[in-house]
């Protein structure tokens, strides 16, 4: 990792990746019976938002680079929806932290969305 990556100078990609392991820290406390179910779906959901900004960065025009952001924000709103379920089932505290870094990353990808769809 000595190459310098055009998402590595992305704050929603690092806030994103933060997002990720916090949903890791929270889903181990989930009961084992989630575990091929809402824990697997909540990560999964995780670790798609860093990833599609990652291979949205990598690509060579503005658009492709919005779609990805536009797939990463609807994994953003598939987890904050599982969270929500999690809150439902009694898995998760209501007004855990998680809720505040899943806010943060949302507005920092629906800004560098803006700003790179005013630009195609």
């Amino acid at each position: 990792m000595t190459e310098q990556r055009p998402h590595y100078n992305l704050e929603a990609w690092k806030e994103s990746i933060s997002l990720v392991k916090a949903v890791y820290v929270v889903s181990r406390s989930f009961p084992k019976d989630e575990l091929y179910g809402l824990t697997s779906q909540m990560r999964r959901a995780a670790v798609s938002i860093p990833s599609n900004l990652a291979e949205g960065a990598a690509r060579s025009g503005q658009k492709e680079f919005a779609q990805f952001l536009s797939i990463a924000r609807g994994s953003l709103s598939e987890l904050e929806t599982q969270l929500i379920i999690a809150v439902e089932l009694g898995y998760l505290a209501r007004a855990h932290d998680i809720f505040s870094l899943l806010d943060r990353v949302s507005r920092l990808i629906t800004g560098l969305y803006k700003k790179v769809a005013s630009r195609s």
